[in-house]
């Protein structure tokens, strides 16, 4: 059974008065982060006329680490704060890996800061270099609130170790996440000691004040965008599951109903965080795409049974209330930037490319869809593709295994026999990372530009 949803029209309406092309800020955020990064130095420096002996370089380089490493912290929590500007315009995919870009580095000048500054007051005390462990422990006991950035650094090793790629891949979602909560509680507990044990704002109120602001700014924005926005779009919008409905074995659709819903303004291609408020799943929020273009009252996600969360949904009952956050991702109509299109799609990743394939404005000839799937038996959604590409005149192509298990040719030269103008395409992409690895060396090696291949994962 399907769940076909009329109102294309109303839908590509509406789309076309949100296309507004523009460029991504990314390089202009890039430049403020570096023109911050040069005035922590330009501090450390100003309050740094002079360094003597061994002691002092050591420690020295132990204060320019920490500084870098609390301007790193306030940005990697920015990161996590899914401030629109960022989400929609930058898009959750980029912000996921300069998160976890910065996370690592930051977690690199922590423990930098630490080895160096311990190791600066083990040599000024007379101590060798082995006395680093004893010189911390007694540094802990004697300066003020350090035993509160000792647990705070832990946390933050903590984080580090589950969001590293081996581990994190054999870990629940649902306990990675929860873990990953934690960072805040790092950033708190690590922030006093800047303040108390930091001489570059000790003897700089100016400076002190700025590193109030700047903090005091992240964590605005913070409980703004995690907490009360979430919380006045739940409270606005009342939602509820309307009813699950399998599409193919393994695939199930989800329609929640709700009031208002067209005025969240969420778009085609994006993205939500669900939280589906039934026994097991009270604690556990996932993002799944949009599968077909808002309605006033009615929402619908098309998620494939691959893990307990995704596994579970098959057994929701009608009427539960579901909480999610969003809307996020950048992946929508506003990217495109030529008349025709190419959505390719793998496996599950049909889901954004099926809400675009319905509400992309264009003439009979202008949109192309692709969709992989192992078999034609999981092509899920295949009825509503169908019929909106017999109503909007636009090309429905699928590749499927062939019987013996050999997998179709997706490649620069199969790419161009079959749409023969691909390099004068936008090309919407989305499904799992090695697929969209592939199809993405396809798409170069056929002509299309790197700016019109539009990508994004939220597996993160």
């Amino acid at each position: 059974m399907t769940t076909t949803l009329a109102g294309g029209r109303a839908a590509r309406r509406q789309t076309m008065r949100r296309i507004r092309p523009r460029r991504s800020p990314a390089a202009l955020l890039l430049l403020a982060v570096w023109a911050g990064a040069a005035g922590v130095v330009w501090l450390w420096w100003t309050n740094t006329p002079s360094v003597a002996g061994n002691g002092g370089r050591i420690l020295n380089a132990g204060r320019i680490t920490g500084l870098l490493a609390g301007y790193l912290v306030a940005l990697v929590v920015l990161q996590m704060a899914r401030v629109p500007a960022l989400e929609r315009r930058v898009g959750s995919d980029r912000v996921a890996r300069w998160h976890a870009l910065s996370g690592r580095y930051t977690l690199c000048l922590i423990v930098a800061h630490v080895f160096l500054t311990m190791w600066g007051y083990a040599v000024r005390a007379g101590r060798s270099l082995g006395d680093v462990v004893r010189q911390t422990a007694e540094s802990v006991g004697q300066l003020p609130d350090l035993g509160k950035a000792a647990i705070g650094t832990g946390l933050f090793v903590l984080v580090a170790l589950t969001s590293a790629g081996g581990v994190r891949r054999r870990l629940p979602y649902d306990t990675w996440y929860h873990v990953h909560l934690l960072t805040y509680a790092a950033v708190f507990l690590t922030f006093w000691h800047q303040i108390t044990t930091g001489n570059d704002f000790a003897v700089r109120p100016a400076a002190r004040t700025l590193w109030y602001g700047l903090y005091g700014a992240v964590s605005a924005l913070v409980v703004w965008y995690r907490i009360l926005t979430p919380l006045r779009l739940n409270l606005r919008h009342r939602m509820r599951v309307e009813a699950v409905i399998e599409e193919t074995p393994g695939i199930v659709s989800v329609l929640i109903a709700g009031r208002r819903l067209h005025r969240m303004g969420a778009e085609a291609g994006q993205f939500f965080r669900w939280r589906f408020l039934a026994p097991g799943m009270r604690f556990s929020s996932h993002p799944y795409s949009l599968s077909a273009a808002p309605r006033p009252g009615m929402l619908r996600i098309t998620v494939k049974a691959i893990g307990d969360h995704s596994g579970r949904l098959r057994a929701l009952e009608p009427g539960t209330r579901v909480w999610a956050e969003g809307p996020y991702g950048a992946l929508t109509a506003a990217r495109r930037s030529r008349g025709k299109v190419l959505l390719v799609a793998g496996g599950v990743g049909i889901t954004p490319m099926r809400a675009l394939f319905e509400t992309l404005p264009g003439a009979a000839g202008d949109l192309t869809l692709l969709y992989r799937a192992s078999s034609t038996q999981d092509l899920a959604l295949w009825g509503e593709l169908a019929k909106i590409a017999e109503e909007r005149g636009a090309r429905l192509m699928y590749a499927v295994n062939s019987p013996d298990g050999a997998r179709p040719d997706i490649s620069a030269e199969s790419l161009r026999r079959k749409i023969a103008d691909i390099d004068r395409h936008d090309v919407f992409l989305c499904g799992p990372p090695g697929f969209a690895r592939s199809v993405y060396e396809a798409l170069r090696g056929a002509g299309v530009p790197a700016r019109r291949i539009h990508h994004e994962s939220f597996a993160m």
